[in-house]
């Protein structure tokens, strides 16, 4: 229960509607209570009437009235309550939903070399929308009638005490055998969640790749993997419903014996004369009014179970620790009030970059780095690259080159070691600060759904259409773009599906000049282009390293052949540095690579991809 309230307390800007909650479900146990009285009393008229006297029909029509009266009041109440349990739920929603947006965004990549990304989208719907539709079934049900419950005790107390301490029986009762059950019944229906996770993860990640499985007609095998954790989900079940049903029969068993008891009492006194029949009719309501949130407590407790289940799998991801200098924090959640049609808000202008005269442009200083804290994939790297220069990195696969990319965009720390960008640590600038100055076009162009224009624009979602369009025009996307049926307006789909490897690639050279970083980094755009888009993206390419500082990731020699130097990497070690001149002498790696090239045997062509390199 700790974890739901701890919940509510991130929402603490709805407290407005949980006290309006309160107070209608004040509202509502008090109209409630009024019909019972409303009845006893006229149940007391009628029975003088019967003997002849009483206040006449005027009086039993004035207990009519009260009691239509009672009913709208108590209506109209129990519905404002029901709005405002129904706004702060949905609210709820929104709030938990954005702050583990938030948190996902600022936690370091490592979390999510380590998760699936179903999984992780599966745990929001699930864990959230569990968790507030607990919290609005409570609300706009169960508080009412708790509050009325307890009105109830104090009117039974004035009757006979031994109603009170009967009814009161049932409540710790219930709460133990509840205990009972949770102890067993948490452990598994967190395994039940895992596997829903896991099934949810696999089945968007083969949904993501549909082409890839269809191609592979591994249809069949991925729904036997996904039907597989369902099945687990069944088998847990099977124990966990028949032990949950099995306690359910003895806290209702323990229920009816209490309330055995309760009636006996009622009866008994009625008939001695205790009681008069009103008073009887008054006790017996107010019994059942007792007896409803009693009966009510099975579905809530397991509604509640499983809020607690989804409320620690939630808190379990928002406490793990955001990385450091994080552009985004959890504490970046939206509060949501209505709706708005206005666009994301411009980025604000990164303040000047510290001044520090004649510094390279990137430094790495003896760094030394491991993914996984034992091997290590980079080992006392060093080097320098000035402003302006064009640097190639060259090596086998897994030899380190993408890890010194990930370094430099501040993805991970360096173990040992520093790394500096013109002049500062990167260690000591935010984030977003550090990757304001980085542009990166990757070998797999990453584009969202959306338009042309706003995948252009991703990085400076305030840019005008002339502006957008020149990057366009610079990266020679402009003309294809142009061919579309709606332009710039152009739906793309997911993953930028509906447009060809070359259109993707160009689309992100424009996005990383609209974005205009001093510093380029190229993971080769063009080495999975067939000959005429690689001539169309290599000259939007030239156009952007024009002018910067650029790092590229080398698959295509006749791209390396054009640097002005080389960094081999051997081993997670710099092998060599020099221009691909020099290097073409010395007999290193970049030496081999030409050989390999020139060389028609196809042991040497696979040694050749073995360095990731086309040709």
């Amino acid at each position: 229960m700790a974890s739901l309230i701890r919940l509510l307390g991130l929402a603490r800007e709805l407290w407005p509607y949980y006290l309006g909650i309160a107070l209608a479900a004040l509202a509502t146990a008090g109209t409630a209570l009024l019909t019972p009285f409303i009845i006893k009393a006229a149940t007391d008229e009628i029975v003088a009437q019967t003997r002849g006297g009483g206040g006449g029909v005027g009086v039993l029509v004035s207990f009519a009235v009260a009691l239509l009266v009672a009913e709208l009041v108590a209506t109209v109440v129990s519905n404002v309550g029901g709005y405002l349990g129904d706004v702060m739920a949905v609210r709820l929603r929104a709030i938990l939903s954005s702050r583990y947006y938030a948190q996902l965004l600022s936690l370091p990549q490592r979390y999510f070399d380590g998760q699936l990304t179903g999984t992780v989208i599966n745990r929001l719907t699930r864990s959230i929308s569990e968790t507030t539709q607990f919290f609005q079934m409570f609300s706009n049900n169960f508080l009412p009638l708790l509050l009325t419950v307890f009105a109830v005790l104090v009117v039974t107390a004035a009757y006979s005490p031994w109603l009170t301490l009967l009814l009161l029986v049932i409540y710790p009762v219930f709460t133990w055998l509840t205990a009972l059950t949770s102890k067993r019944w948490q452990p598994l229906e967190r395994r039940k969640n895992e596997q829903f996770d896991i099934a949810g993860g696999r089945f968007a990640e083969a949904i993501a790749q549909i082409r890839v499985v269809k191609s592979f007609t591994a249809e069949a095998r991925e729904l036997a993997v996904f039907n597989d954790r369902y099945a687990r989900t069944v088998a847990i079940t099977h124990g966990q419903s028949r032990f949950w049903h099995l306690m359910d029969v003895a806290r209702r068993g323990a229920l009816a014996l209490v309330f055995f008891g309760v009636y006996a009492i009622i009866f008994t006194s009625t008939a001695s004369g205790a009681f008069t029949l009103g008073a009887m009719v008054l006790l017996v309501q107010l019994v059942a009014m007792a007896k409803q949130p009693v009966t009510m407590m099975s579905f809530l407790v397991d509604s509640s179970q499983r809020a607690i289940a989804g409320s620690r799998s939630y808190l379990e991801a928002l406490d793990e620790l955001p990385e450091s200098r994080a552009a985004l924090g959890a504490d970046a959640a939206l509060s949501f009030t209505r709706p708005t049609d206005a666009a994301a808000p411009t980025p604000a202008v990164p303040p000047p970059w510290p001044a520090v005269p004649d510094a390279p442009a990137v430094e790495f200083d003896h760094v030394s780095f491991s993914y996984d804290g034992s091997a290590e994939v980079l080992r006392d790297v060093s080097f320098t690259i000035a402003p302006g220069e064009r640097v190639a990195f060259v090596g086998e696969s897994g030899g380190g080159k993408t890890t010194l990319v990930n370094l430099l965009l501040g993805l991970y720390r360096p173990d040992a070691g520093a790394i500096r960008v013109r002049g500062v640590d990167v260690g000591d600038l935010p984030l977003e600060r550090l990757r304001a100055e980085i542009g990166v076009v990757f070998q797999d162009a990453a584009l969202f759904s959306g338009s042309v224009r706003e995948n252009i624009a991703y990085g400076r979602p305030g840019a005008t259409a002339s502006e957008i369009e020149q990057a366009a025009r610079r990266a020679n996307a402009h003309e294809f773009v142009a061919r579309l049926a709606d332009g710039y307006d152009a739906e793309i789909g997911e993953r930028g599906i509906k447009l060809s490897g070359g259109q993707k690639q160009r689309i992100a050279v424009a996005r990383a000049m609209l974005k205009d970083a001093p510093i380029l980094v190229l993971d080769e755009a063009t080495s999975a282009l067939d000959s005429k888009a690689e001539r169309l993206v290599q000259a939007g390419l030239e156009q952007l390293m024009a002018d910067r500082t650029t790092l590229i990731i080398a698959h295509r020699l006749s791209t390396i052949s054009t640097v002005d130097r080389i960094v081999t990497l051997r081993d997670g070690r710099v092998d060599e540095v020099g221009t691909p001149e020099e290097l073409a002498r010395t007999g290193g790696i970049y030496a081999e690579l030409l050989a390999l090239q020139a060389s028609a045997s196809k042991a040497d062509r696979r040694r050749l991809q073995a360095y990731d390199i086309t040709g």
